[in-house]
């Protein structure tokens, strides 16, 4: 493969020839691999092919599973990256680090990480693009802070945010390569006779109920870790757990399929909250450790206090345990 000069512009277009090597390689999996250190991920390529950027031989390729022979000239267009339909709000962030590539926000309990169709504003990414200014990744096309993983609104705690787009491809390269690790606090209930454990089901929409995920035969492989760091009778956990994947709801998915829901969880919950008359803002769960290796290559860990509200409910779920209620 001869690879083109650069693909640090957007705007530009460049040229690769397929070698014997590559006959038979499918483009996408073939311009993911042999572009990557571009950054430019499998996802973008495939939109960017649908979109008629990617040419072979001249001819735009309009499908991805295109596979190509010795002698093909690729040629791919990078368009600009557009700027995001979305409001910058000066909205406070507690910064746990930050440098010219990539930042590990402490993202409060109530914040949208993402906006949704019906919510544009106060999200995570409306605080990114007035921190950051004009040092916003534009790996998905457009020019937007580089959210690599989400919480959940009520799910508090550590998320790393790429800067740049090769900062971007490389960090979420290690969570499909599980080299990024993401540990959490949570309190899940019932009575856990082992000391650790790990669901290993598989993760996909809710066919009845589409804000719903749930365990299905053809879902994505998920896996989760736990191990219980304090128990209160046979009634409620304080746990420590590590996540191989990353989908959707997951820990709060596998921790109610295996009997143990968190504690407040409103969706995959028991309610037990209300029999008790305690007021909880949402699951307790927080993504206290991260680790992963910068783009410099130095493996960067951070771990934050246990979350104040979750202290705070461990402490009225003990009272109530010990005065029998």
């Amino acid at each position: 493969m001869n690879h083109p000069p650069s693909l640090n512009q957007a705007g530009t277009q460049h040229g690769l020839l397929i070698s014997e090597e590559d006959q038979g390689e499918r483009l996408d999996k073939l311009l993911a691999s042999e572009l990557e250190e571009f950054s430019l991920s499998r996802e973008r390529l495939q939109t960017l092919i649908k979109e008629g950027h990617v040419r072979v031989n001249d001819q735009p390729a309009l499908k991805a599973s295109l596979r190509l022979k010795e002698g093909d000239r690729v040629t791919i267009h990078i368009p600009e990256a557009q700027p995001i339909a979305l409001q910058p709000q000066a909205i406070p962030l507690s910064v746990v680090f930050e440098d010219d590539q990539l930042l590990v926000i402490n993202k409060p309990r109530g914040m949208l990480t993402h906006p949704t169709g019906r919510e544009r504003e106060d999200t995570l990414v409306n605080a990114l693009l007035a921190h950051c200014g004009i040092s916003l990744s534009g790996i998905n096309g457009q020019i937007r802070p580089g959210i690599v993983h989400r919480l959940d609104r009520d799910t508090c705690g550590l998320l790393m945010v790429a800067k740049t787009d090769a900062a971007h491809f490389h960090l979420s390269a290690q969570l499909k390569d599980k080299t990024a690790r993401r540990d959490y606090r949570a309190i899940a209930q019932g009575k856990f006779t082992e000391d650790t454990g790990t669901v290993d089901a598989p993760i996909g929409r809710n066919p009845k109920h589409r804000d719903k995920m749930a365990i299905l035969e053809d879902g994505r492989n998920a896996v989760t870790h736990w191990r219980v760091q304090e128990r209160l009778n046979d009634k409620f956990a304080l746990l420590e757990l590590s996540l191989e994947t990353g989908r959707t709801h997951q820990i709060r998915v596998h921790m109610s399929h295996i009997g143990h829901p968190l504690f407040g969880d409103p969706l995959y919950g028991s309610g037990l909250e209300k029999t008790l008359k305690l007021k909880t803002p949402g699951q307790m769960l927080q993504a206290f450790r991260l680790s992963f290796i910068h783009p410099s290559g130095e493996r960067l860990t951070f771990e934050i206090p246990q979350d104040a509200e979750i202290s705070r409910m461990w402490q009225l779920l003990a009272d109530k345990v010990h005065a029998g209620g």
